[in-house]
């Protein structure tokens, strides 16, 4: 047996460990079924998920952190009101509104589009790397604030409307830590965050971390909208961890998506905009002809998993031929 298909076989071994290892062991909170595991929590980035997990210092391990240990964080405490009248400005100028919109340029949301059905609206001030050309037009305040703590790599404004309901679920990608800081809430234990079967309840100019990638819910039972403000932060790393998180944040990076017409998307999120028809009429099939829809969607899945394969032998061999 060749160098090349035993490191293959090893990488789909570690594969197959990480997702087991997510879907079973990590954390409190279980999934009701391993197929609602693969439709909620991306067992595709499992395997570099666990890379970022075993990088992670010891004592950040777990579901939901004080922000304290965030570099800067105080000025952000000590500024929540001001960051609050900026994004209610921006909510009453429609913004909110505008960057969900069918057909906009911020409606092709890979990462977030399931929620905007939910009633939740959101708009980016920076996402790894540059801040949006919008957000310095329209939130300058804070963004010189977000300037001055080091550790945040994307921000937002996010809005959960009353009776609104996030199910279970997890987000994809473990390079950072998600930051939520209540700006303006219902201050009532109805209207929280569920994360591994720990319960954190918004309140005004109060703050937590907690990590996205363990199963989570969100509701707000009240009749008042929930508003914060929301990062992805540094995760505490160990020597091991920081190579990948940086491989990890080109990729976050690529899923840019603008809140209007002026702001850049990246490479991911334009894939997803052109491929968008091509969901809407997979989804229609879905309602019509439902059986077609699975053998088609089964036959794409196959397809794609063979070709990622074979290009990862195509680059082991290639590395083994090298190599002799």
């Amino acid at each position: 047996m060749s160098w090349s298909l035993i490191a293959l076989l090893a990488v789909l071994a570690y594969a197959a460990g990480c997702i087991a290892y997510v879907y079973r062991w990590r954390g409190r909170l279980r999934y009701a079924s391993f197929g609602q595991y693969l439709r909620k929590s991306w067992p595709v980035f499992a395997p570099l998920n666990c890379l970022m997990y075993m990088g992670t210092q010891r004592w950040a391990r777990q579901p939901v952190l004080d922000a304290g240990y965030l570099r800067g964080v105080e000025l952000l405490r000590s500024h929540w009101r001001v960051i609050r009248d900026e994004a209610l400005a921006l909510h009453a100028s429609g913004a909110f509104e505008a960057a969900k919109a069918p057909g906009s340029a911020g409606s092709y949301d890979v990462g977030f589009r399931t929620f905007f059905k939910r009633g939740w609206s959101k708009f980016y001030l920076t996402w790894y790397g540059r801040p949006h050309p919008s957000a310095q037009r329209l939130c300058p305040r804070t963004l010189a604030l977000v300037r001055q703590v080091p550790g945040i790599r994307g921000a937002m404004f996010s809005i959960l409307p009353p009776g609104a309901e996030l199910s279970l679920h997890s987000d994809p990608m473990a390079c950072c830590l998600r930051y939520h800081l209540g700006l303006q809430t219902p201050n009532s234990g109805q209207c929280y965050i569920h994360v591994d079967g720990q319960a954190c309840v918004w309140h005004d100019g109060e703050d937590f971390v907690f990590d996205e990638t363990y199963p989570h819910l969100a509701l707000n039972g009240t009749d008042q909208s929930r508003l914060i403000f929301m990062c992805d932060v540094d995760r505490p790393l160990n020597a091991c961890g920081h190579w990948v998180r940086a491989a990890y944040a080109l990729m976050a990076k690529a899923t840019r998506v603008p809140n209007t017409d002026e702001d850049p998307r990246g490479l991911f999120s334009e894939l997803f905009m052109r491929l968008a028809p091509l969901r809407e009429r997979a989804l229609r099939l879905r309602e019509t002809r439902r059986r077609t829809y699975k053998a088609l969607t089964l036959f794409l899945n196959s397809t794609l998993l063979t070709a990622l394969l074979a290009m990862l032998f195509g680059v082991l061999r290639f590395i083994e031929i090298a190599l002799s």
